[in-house]
């Protein structure tokens, strides 16, 4: 076969030296040029991004269940006698527990004062998990360490009484309101704390109220009870997971307010100063540790920790620790 000329050859090298020349182009063109990027997006017109199941309206526990009987939320079952701690009654709920060798308990970790992870210790701190210490210690002894006989289980709000319906846990103490509504689902012990649903502002701002702040967003928990005075005030409620992202939600600018009780609320101030309490209260939120409905011997027996604990002083030093000091609720019994 005859070998190709010179013209022949060279059209053959032409792609391979074309590709060449514009790839240097492009090289050259990206080093020197001084031109703007395509589309930019101005810093200006971002969206703050919203915590993950954010809500407007939710759907709320007086519109979305039947009518229950009036009861008085503040009456429990009246304690009987200690048993000695490590000696729990066969066949109690409490001997059931003491063999697992683990108490569980649904708490928060995300309201700072009642249920909260220390960032320090990484161990769960708060006057609500100073209830779950002292029913742990009644039932197992007292110990340095009692934080090894509690499997704490981290819930919402709205997952409080399912997880006692459904046996996920012995105990709730989570900020957890005694109402009727709940009654007819679980037990609750005697009352152990008395907050007040109010209103948290920027300082910045001249709200006073609830009440002015009709037509807008006003964040609270999800499965809170303060979501439906939210919406008796006319201001639309925002329900979060946690009131962490009330918080956060509030520091962005994305609501107005948050209103919940007045002792998570204290937490939030304490976490950031440009926060303040404001109106008066819009109701009483007295304190419960829910049980399940079956474990009546378990509420009669954590009765009996909590009127102990208020008797021997334990009950009023947690709380000036935690609260800045508060006289125990009395205890109402049926």
């Amino acid at each position: 076969m005859k070998a190709p000329g010179p013209v022949a050859a060279a059209v053959r090298r032409a792609p391979r030296a074309f590709a060449v020349l514009a790839l240097g182009a492009v090289l050259l063109t990206g080093c020197g040029a001084t031109g703007t990027p395509v589309d930019p997006a101005p810093v200006s017109a971002a969206e703050r991004p919203l915590p993950v199941g954010v809500q407007e309206n939710p759907t709320t526990a007086s519109t979305s269940a039947a009518p229950v009987p009036e009861c008085n939320p503040t009456q429990s079952l009246r304690p009987g006698p200690l048993p000695p701690a490590g000696q729990m009654p066969a066949g109690s709920t409490m001997a059931n527990i003491q063999a697992r060798g683990k108490l569980i308990a649904g708490v928060d970790q995300n309201t700072y004062l009642f249920g909260f992870r220390n960032p320090s210790t990484n161990r769960l701190e708060g006057f609500d998990i100073d209830r779950v210490h002292d029913v742990a210690e009644a039932i197992f002894g007292p110990s340095p360490n009692i934080d090894e006989k509690i499997q704490y289980k981290v819930i919402s709000s709205a997952e409080r009484v399912n997880a006692l319906k459904n046996g996920e846990v012995d105990i709730v103490a989570r900020t957890f309101t005694a109402n009727c509504q709940r009654w007819a689902d679980i037990n609750f012990s005697a009352i152990y704390y008395v907050a007040g649903q109010k209103l948290l502002v920027p300082t910045s701002s001249t709200v006073e109220s609830l009440d002015q702040l009709a037509g807008k967003k006003v964040c609270a928990a999800r499965g809170s009870t303060s979501i439906g005075r939210i919406v008796a005030k006319k201001a639309v409620p925002v329900a979060t997971d946690t009131w962490s992202d009330c918080l956060v939600m509030l520091q962005q600018n994305q609501v107005e307010g948050v209103s919940t009780d007045d002792t998570i609320l204290a937490g939030m101030v304490k976490q950031d100063p440009n926060t303040k309490i404001v109106g008066p209260p819009l109701s009483d939120e007295p304190y419960g540790i829910g049980i399940p409905k079956q474990n009546e011997d378990m509420v009669r027996f954590v009765n009996g920790v909590l009127e102990k604990s208020i008797g021997d002083g334990s009950w009023a030093q947690s709380a000036q620790t935690w609260v800045g000091g508060a006289q125990p609720p009395v205890r109402q019994y049926r």
